[in-house]
């Protein structure tokens, strides 16, 4: 027999965190990610989902009271009405290799989303935005990129067995930069560009303050915010990002494009410090901090870089504004001293392949595939995959 609890306090939250350890105690490519990570997608003061939905989380005991697996479900009042059905989610799910473990956590979960209305549930996914903790790694068990799930293959069959069906694909791109973004047409393409005095290209400029933030929020929400289950950016939230990105922020990884003084584009990446937590436990105590920025800037330790997101604004799309982009970025990867050697652009959908086509111009090829299962209720309504998009993201 198993024992459910619900997380209502400091110690259950601690029991939520670190039963992981015993999951993954012998997965070699494994990095925990860190506890103040996980921790504010669950406080209702960081977290602004909270503002218009719900979260709830359980851990579950076996007889002799040890910890085998745990989940959480959330919904977001906004953005329901862009789904097919009322979706909600269920994510940080671990467990044992055994499936009735794993139903008792899903039944759960199942419960109470549909005392709150809700028709489906997709997982593993976050309360919150989808490139951090989304999906179930199915191909490609590499050590993962910060705040991105790594998992035993085992989960794909818990999920898939209770009843999940596969959403969509999402892809996580690798390439290396020393042959990365040299395609001809994307030269040919960048060289035409620059006859236009209007567009500037550009790497992100530390002293200028906010401004960053302003054009992110633009283009972001002009870009992305269309699609289904992305919510638009407030500049505040735009500032916060850039703030809490500012002590591991390399300029050469922060491209912008303005045409006209007006914000069109961004390719933003940042150094995978997950190479660099390696022995941290899921911990970033001061000591953890000053080391994290000691190989980072000084012993260059880190030699992968994360593609966070890649936009332009739909009316400049299909234009080269996207090989301006990748061009002035392989332009700074010919720079001295310049420690990057792997680019990963993680989260780019199946549902999305004039996005899949860009990054294998570039050289990208397919390095993990990750799954965003779906679950309707109503086991007799059809099931549908997650809808094609033609346009860059």
């Amino acid at each position: 027999m198993f024992h459910l609890r619900e997380v209502v306090n400091l110690k259950d939250e601690r029991i939520f965190l670190k039963m992981v350890d015993n999951i993954y105690r012998y997965e070699k490519n494994w990095v925990r990610p860190l506890d103040d990570e996980i921790i504010k997608i669950f406080n209702k003061e960081k977290n602004r989902r909270f503002r218009t939905g719900e979260a709830i989380r359980w851990i579950i005991f076996d007889t002799e009271k040890n910890p085998v697996g745990r989940i959480a479900a959330f919904y977001d009042k906004i953005g329901l009405n862009d789904w097919q059905q009322p979706t909600g989610g269920v994510g940080f799910f671990e467990s044992i290799n055994d499936q009735n473990v794993a139903n008792l956590l899903f039944d759960t979960a199942k419960s109470w989303l549909e005392k709150k209305g809700l028709e489906a549930m997709d997982g593993p996914v976050n309360f919150g935005n989808r490139d951090y903790f989304w999906g179930c790694l199915k191909a490609g068990f590499h050590q993962p990129i910060f705040n991105m799930p790594y998992n035993p293959a085992y989960y794909n069959e818990l999920f898939e067995n209770y009843g999940f069906r596969n959403y969509f694909d999402q892809f996580t791109y690798r390439l290396t930069l020393d042959s990365a973004l040299l395609n001809p047409i994307l030269k040919l393409k960048s060289q035409r560009l620059k006859r236009d005095q209007k567009l500037r290209i550009t790497n992100y400029d530390k002293n200028s303050g906010d401004q960053i933030a302003s054009d992110f929020s633009e283009v972001f929400n002009k870009a992305w915010a269309r699609f289904p289950g992305v919510e638009p950016i407030e500049v505040t939230q735009a500032k916060a990002l850039f703030y809490s990105l500012k002590p591991i922020l390399d300029e050469r990884l922060v491209i912008l494009a303005h045409y006209a003084n007006q914000p069109i584009g961004f390719f933003i990446m940042i150094p995978d410090i997950n190479q660099l937590i390696t022995r941290n436990n899921g911990k970033m105590s001061w000591f953890n901090k000053i080391k994290l920025i000691l190989d980072l800037k000084v012993l260059k330790k880190c030699n992968r870089v994360i593609g966070l997101i890649f936009g332009v604004i739909p009316e400049f799309q299909g234009k080269g504004i996207e090989a301006g982009l990748a061009m002035k970025f392989a332009e700074n990867t010919e720079e001295r001293h310049f420690p990057y050697s792997l680019l990963e652009m993680n989260w780019i959908g199946d549902f999305n392949p004039t996005m899949m086509k860009l990054v294998e111009l570039i050289g990208g090829e397919i390095y993990k595939t990750h799954v965003t299962y779906r679950y309707l209720f109503n086991r007799t309504k059809p099931f549908h995959r997650a809808p094609i998009v033609n346009s860059n993201q």
